[in-house]
């Protein structure tokens, strides 16, 4: 199985990294990190150094080639990490996607981990069938035949109108995607589910999902929690009222406050060992 070349996005001031904590922000299928998090990131960019991937063939990462899972792009937001900060460990968020693929770098690279915020994601997401449809159908249409969808799905009712020119950008960069890397994605999803793993994650975990989200309701970040919790690890679930599948996006202040809050807990723990 490949392992794709993901780009990063630094979404606080240009300075040199060390002084402050790092944290690693991933993507929803179909977004732009720099557009799905530039919000929360301006929040937090004077205490933390903000940096940001992109999926293969979204935003600023080249085109996938061939097939990854979930596992591989984790394997690749440490290659990432590595490139800009050798060996550092590093706090971790993402949604959708790009919190399957926390999951998987909680799982896999744990000891590279500090904290961990899964946002409008689960260890399992949709059905098989279902991703490797929607990939059949993109890559024969291109990713404009599912912003309708998508726009439904990723935003609670109100969003749009409040929100017009943000939410203009991320439907922009879904249609700006790369078809086939989209659908690679897709069929990567499709493969997915660690839901016989959560129990193997031991850094402190925070699920975070939306009230109004379809794809991923409540319920799928109480389960990532309680399995984190039964093998012995510290997690705890978060609702948003108002927010639907781009939490950081739609919440900014609130998501910002939940990853400083987890930070701060988190590196006073580590100091005090």
């Amino acid at each position: 199985m490949a392992k794709p070349t993901l780009k990063a996005v630094l979404l606080s001031p240009q300075r040199a990294l060390g002084e402050r904590p790092l944290l690693v922000v991933g993507p929803s299928l179909g977004t732009s990190s720099a557009a799905l998090w530039s919000g929360t990131a301006a929040l937090l960019a004077n205490e933390y150094d903000v940096v940001a991937w992109d999926l293969p063939g979204h935003g600023v990462s080249p085109k996938a080639a061939e097939t990854f899972d979930v596992a591989g792009l984790a394997d690749s937001v440490v290659d990432l990490v590595d490139s800009i900060a050798p060996g550092e460990s590093f706090h971790y968020a993402g949604v959708s996607l790009g919190g399957a693929t926390g999951l998987q770098l909680g799982i896999k690279h744990g000891e590279r981990l500090k904290s961990l915020s899964v946002q409008c994601s689960g260890a399992k997401i949709g059905t098989p069938e279902g991703w490797l449809e929607r990939a059949e159908l993109v890559r024969g249409q291109g990713t404009p035949v599912v912003i309708q969808g998508s726009a439904e799905r990723w935003f609670a009712p109100g969003f749009m109108d409040r929100e017009p020119e943000l939410s203009s950008r991320l439907l922009h960069s879904l249609r700006d995607a790369d078809r086939f890397s989209y659908a690679f994605c897709c069929e990567a999803l499709a493969a997915y589910d660690v839901r016989a793993e959560l129990g193997s994650i031991s850094v402190p975990t925070q699920a975070v999902a939306g009230v109004a989200d379809t794809v991923v309701p409540p319920s799928f970040a109480e389960e990532i929690a309680a399995g984190i919790t039964a093998g012995g690890g510290t997690a705890n679930a978060v609702s948003l009222e108002g927010v639907a599948h781009l939490a950081p996006a739609e919440a900014p202040a609130h998501v910002a406050e939940l990853l400083r809050s987890l930070i701060t807990w988190t590196e006073s723990r580590g100091a005090a060992k």
